[in-house]
Parts: structure tokens; C-alpha cells; sequence
């Protein structure tokens, strides 16, 4: 699988995610837990394969590294976001307002990476680079999965 379509159907899964976690209100504590709980394990998980294959691999080009070092300052703000909300009581209003955050900077995150991010990619990687990077990280992907269900 080539590694731009496993991250952008990661980035879509996560995105219908925030939006139905948004659209429930601080009556809904056991759906917003479930979803929460969802939300967080694909995050995990594509975090998990974008910092160990496809960024150390866009890092290394110049093209790239400016961008894979802010990338990953986002990913180390939406993890300090996932922490702050477990934390917190889901009928917290204050939860509320950091879901609105963690919302934004995700839709910002897949923004650039799917633009500028893809785009400088392409000069770096080949087809056939991209579907090496894709098959290891769906190999990876499977295993935090299961990893996850346990």
C-alpha cells in the first residue's frame, strides 16, 4: 500500500471521530468515552508509524526536515491534548474546550501533511519508495493494533 492512502485514510478515520465526539454534549459520558477511547488508540497507533518509519525516512532529506520537525512538535501537543482530556471528566466543560483544541490542531496537522508535506514527499520518494514505506507501515500498524486490543 502506498504511504500517502494508509495516512490519509488514518487522517479520515480520525477526523469522522472528532467530529461525532464534538457533536455530543457533557450529557453523553458513555459515548464520549467510547469514542474518546477510539480516537485515542488511532492516534496512538498513527503516531506510532509516522514517528518510526515514514518521518525518520523524511527527515533525513532536506526537502523534508524542516517540515517532519513540526510535524513532530504537533504530534508531541496533540499527545499532551490526549492527556489533559483522559485526565478530565468527559461532563467537564473545561473537556469540552480541549476537544475544540485538540480538533483544530488535528485538522491542521492533516492539512499541511496531506499539502505541503506530500507534496516536498513526492520530490524525495519514488512510487516504489512509497509503497515500501506503506507496506512496513501497515506491517507496524497491525501489530499496534493488536497490541491495543489486548
Amino acid at each position: 500500500m502506498n504511504a500517502f492512502s494508509l495516512l490519509k485514510a488514518d487522517h479520515k478515520k480520525v477526523v469522522d471521530l472528532l467530529e461525532k465526539l464534538e457533536a455530543t454534549t457533557e450529557r453523553a459520558v458513555k459515548t464520549r468515552d467510547e469514542l474518546f477511547n477510539q480516537l485515542k488508540k488511532e492516534l496512538d497507533v498513527h503516531a506510532k508509524i509516522e514517528e518510526s518509519i515514514f518521518y525518520p525516512a523524511l527527515e533525513r532529506a532536506q526537502e523534508t526536515h524542516d517540515i517532519t520537525l513540526e510535524a513532530l512538535e504537533e504530534h508531541s501537543l496533540v499527545k499532551r491534548l490526549l492527556a489533559d482530556l483522559e485526565s478530565l471528566s468527559k461532563d467537564d466543560e473545561h473537556w469540552t474546550a480541549k476537544l475544540t483544541v485538540l480538533k483544530e490542531n488535528v485538522e491542521h496537522h492533516v492539512e499541511e501533511e496531506e499539502g505541503e508535506m506530500f507534496n516536498r514527499a513526492r520530490k524525495v520518494f519514488s512510487v516504489n519508495d512509497l509503497e515500501v514505506l506503506g507496506t512496513r507501515m501497515e506491517k507496524v500498524k497491525g501489530k499496534a493494533q493488536a497490541a491495543a486490543a489486548r
